[in-house]
């Protein structure tokens, strides 16, 4: 009995092994199973996830030539900005056009860099340069005419004394060594008219430029009737 039971002991051990080998052949079948599967189906899912990236980002920034080129313009946009940055060098010639401010402010006068006039001595003033009978005729016939219709009192004769007393005659003429000189208001013109009187009395009709012979007669015209009555009553410097 002990041979027997010892044979039927390992009958039933090599049974038992069996049956583990199988179970483990089984449950090695069953793991294998699922992995394959999974391989089987990781193929589709990751090509796609590849795929779908690849030509969103990759393919528009390396090759995507055709693509870019009309909808993004970059070059054509590009090109005309730099020439648009040259006409900036306008501004060259905007230094030209602040020089003749000056050039015409009266016969050799000079002014400061801050526009202030440059005041000189009395011995060093320019010889006025008269402009011609004919030319002052006209200009205080003319003058009148603006003054009769603005109802400003003036005659020939009390004009032109004083106009020839002033200026001799110059329309060009600026006073650059006087009182006002050194104010920075210097008489100017025929009648040698200050800046804020020709403002004030300018007559309507006439230029704003207080070179221009009739507006500067006739402003310092209108002046001298509210100052005085009349320029027929001034017979000095007023």
């Amino acid at each position: 009995m002990t041979a027997t039971h010892g044979v039927s002991r390992l009958r039933t051990r090599t049974a038992a092994a069996a049956g583990i080998v199988t179970a483990g052949a089984a449950a090695l079948s069953l793991v294998h199973v699922p992995t394959a599967s999974a391989d089987a189906h990781t193929p589709a899912t990751a090509p796609t996830t590849v795929t779908a990236s690849a030509p969103a980002f990759s393919a528009p920034a390396e090759t995507g030539t055709p693509e870019s080129t009309p909808d993004t313009g970059t070059a054509a946009a590009e090109a005309p900005a730099e020439p648009q940055e040259q006409p900036a060098a306008a501004p060259a010639d905007d230094t030209p056009q602040e020089q003749p401010e000056h050039t015409d402010e009266g016969r050799g006068a000079e002014y400061n860099a801050d526009g202030t006039l440059v005041v000189i001595d009395k011995k060093d003033q320019p010889k006025p340069e008269p402009a011609s009978a004919e030319q002052i005729d006209q200009w205080i016939n003319e003058a009148l005419d603006v003054l009769r219709e603005n109802g400003i009192p003036a005659s020939y004769e009390g004009i032109h004394s004083n106009l020839m007393r002033e200026s001799s005659g110059d329309p060009q003429t600026i006073n650059m060594w006087d009182s006002n000189a050194h104010k920075n208001i210097p008489s100017k013109g025929l009648l040698q008219v200050i800046d804020p009187t020709f403002e004030q009395y300018h007559v309507d009709g006439t230029s704003t430029d207080i070179y221009d012979p009739v507006a500067n007669i006739a402003a310092a015209c209108n002046y001298a009737a509210d100052r005085y009555g009349s320029m027929d009553n001034v017979n000095s410097a007023y």
